[in-house]
């Protein structure tokens, strides 16, 4: 149960990052606001090795939340800021390979790092803050202009596309369960502490390779279809992993992979098909409320999913969020009857879930037919 609370601080304190970085970025510039999150997240970090208590390190997950929140929506800032139509494609293909392997790498290191005694993890992600603060300080690039922070409308996303609204909801509901409640799982069925890296880089891994696949499918096919048949694929995966997962390390490893190929795609294949019902000048606020919604199912379902392992074992996790899909499922071929799909769509694009201005990075590539 204090997992699962750390797990939605953390995800508290990146919506309230998400809400406050462009209001911070206005008042004080780029640089500042940068050097105002990375210290945050240092504090954050280096907090966890004074104190050992489970109310303490909420609010340090909060302040590492904050931290990432508002980094992404720097970096994204300045990205926009300096992206031109001539290389903005270029530059958003560099932005996400980055963007997954870091994320990949990180899993990776959790065997390595993870050890409570010497607390060398919290101590190396405090130097790595500290070291993405150098070439900012050093650069002699002078920081774009501020643009004035996207409003956050939840209602433009619900009243353009309510299936779009619930998938999002769901894709947080199952990214952050899994990752901040998974190594209770992976403990729970005898994994090692650095094979429960293994097992959520796979997660990372399934999700990246399923993107060109699944952005064909969303490109060929009605979107609604697609994202029902990742929803049908996600339960299947559940129950391959509460059947088989437990069995060996190689079962549970094929299953992650498999979760994050069907799960992983969810959020931008619903992010398409919500940008196919609105104008131009609508993406940006547009996407800004799909990462609120989100935000909301993440914050909700690491702690839920640990009051369900408390009661009914590891393998509630993945009932919990076979359930999340199976409800998709049915509001998905609901809405089937409400109203057609678009004919003229917008192209298919892997939408980081970073920040609500991720939306300004991706306005343009949306619009090119």
């Amino acid at each position: 149960g204090q997992i699962g609370i750390l797990g939605s601080s953390h995800f508290l304190g990146f919506f309230i990052g998400c809400w406050w970085a462009p209001r911070v970025m206005g008042s004080v510039g780029h640089s500042r606001a940068f050097a105002v999150f990375t210290a945050m997240g240092a504090i954050g970090m280096l907090g966890h090795t004074l104190l050992i208590d489970p109310t303490a390190w909420a609010v340090m997950r909060v302040a590492s939340g904050l931290c990432v929140a508002g980094c992404y929506t720097v970096v994204e800032a300045w990205l926009q800021a300096k992206a031109s139509n001539a290389n903005r494609g270029r530059t958003m293909a560099v932005y996400r390979v980055v963007d997954i392997s870091a994320s990949l790498g990180a899993q990776m290191m959790i065997g390595a790092l993870a050890s409570v005694e010497t607390y060398l993890a919290y101590n190396l992600l405090t130097l790595f803050c500290c070291a993405s603060l150098l070439p900012l300080a050093l650069t002699k690039a002078s920081p774009p202009i501020t643009k004035a922070a996207p409003r956050l409308r939840p209602l433009l996303a619900l009243s353009r596309s309510p299936l779009a609204v619930f998938a999002v909801m769901v894709s947080g509901l199952t990214s952050a369960a899994y990752r901040m409640v998974g190594p209770i799982y992976g403990t729970a069925v005898g994994l090692k502490i650095d094979q429960i890296a293994y097992f959520l880089a796979a997660f990372v891994l399934g999700g990246a390779l399923a993107q060109i696949p699944v952005g064909w499918l969303a490109d060929k096919y009605d979107r609604r279809k697609v994202l029902i048949w990742l929803s049908v694929a996600a339960v299947m995966s559940c129950l391959a992993t509460i059947l088989i997962g437990g069995y060996s390390t190689t079962a549970s490893f094929l299953t992650a992979l498999f979760f994050g190929m069907t799960t992983f795609p969810i959020f931008s294949v619903a992010a398409a098909h919500a940008h196919d019902f609105v104008q131009t000048n609508e993406r940006v606020e547009l996407s800004a409320a799909l990462m609120f919604y989100y935000a909301l199912g993440a914050i909700a379902s690491p702690l839920l999913a640990s009051f369900l392992i408390n009661h009914f074992g590891p393998s509630a996790l993945f009932a919990l969020i076979a359930s999340g899909h199976v409800f998709l499922i049915i509001f998905g071929l609901s809405r089937m009857r409400v109203r057609p799909t678009r004919t003229g769509r917008t192209p298919y694009i892997y939408s980081p879930r970073t920040s609500f201005t991720i939306g300004r990075l991706l306005k343009r590539m949306r619009d090119k037919r």
